[in-house]
C-alpha cells in the first residue's frame, strides 16, 4: 500500500457518466480519492453517504472528493443516482488504481480467504505527493477522520 510521502497512482479511470478522469487533471488542488469494495453495500452506503453529505466541507476548503471500486460504470451510475453522490465516482474493473495504490488484498470473512479491496482513503497535496492514508478506513467516520485531520493542517 502506497504510504504518506510517496507520489500517489496516477490513474485515468471512466466516472459513473462514462467521463474520463485523471488524477493529474487535478493538480494544483487536494484530493482525496476513497476506495470502497462494492456499491450498494451496506458499509459502501454509509461510506459514500458521509462523503456526500461532508462533502460541502470538502468543496469550501478546494478539496477534489473521488470514489473509485472495480464496479461497472452501469452499476455506479446506478448507486450515485440513488444515493445524490455529487462527486465522480470512478470504474476500475481492470484493478489499475487499485493495485496501483496497494489496497488489493487478501481478505478472510466467514473464514474464508478471498482478494478484494481494502476500504482504504488517501489525501493527496496539489503536487501529487499522499500527505494522509487511513488503512481499513472505517465507513461511518471516513469522511469525518479526513476533514478531521486536513483542519489539522
Amino acid at each position: 500500500m502506497l504510504q504518506e510521502g510517496m507520489k500517489a497512482y496516477d490513474f485515468t479511470l471512466s466516472d459513473q457518466n462514462g467521463n474520463l478522469i485523471s488524477l493529474k487533471d487535478f493538480r494544483g488542488q487536494k484530493v482525496v480519492v476513497y476506495f470502497y469494495p462494492k456499491d450498494n453495500t451496506p458499509g459502501c452506503n454509509k461510506q459514500a453517504c458521509k462523503y456526500r453529505d461532508e462533502y460541502e466541507q470538502f468543496q469550501k476548503q478546494n478539496i477534489v472528493v473521488l470514489g473509485i471500486s472495480k464496479d461497472s460504470i452501469s452499476s455506479h451510475q446506478k448507486f450515485a443516482t440513488k444515493f445524490s453522490l455529487p462527486f465522480p465516482i470512478l470504474s476500475d474493473p481492470e484493478l489499475k488504481a487499485i493495485q496501483g495504490f496497494g489496497v488489493w488484498k487478501e481478505k478472510k470473512l466467514y473464514g474464508k480467504t478471498f482478494m478484494g479491496v481494502v476500504r482504504s482513503s488517501f489525501l493527496i497535496d496539489e503536487e501529487g505527493t499522499i500527505i494522509k492514508v487511513i488503512e481499513k478506513a472505517k465507513p461511518d467516520t471516513n469522511a469525518l477522520d479526513m476533514l478531521a485531520f486536513i483542519e489539522q493542517k
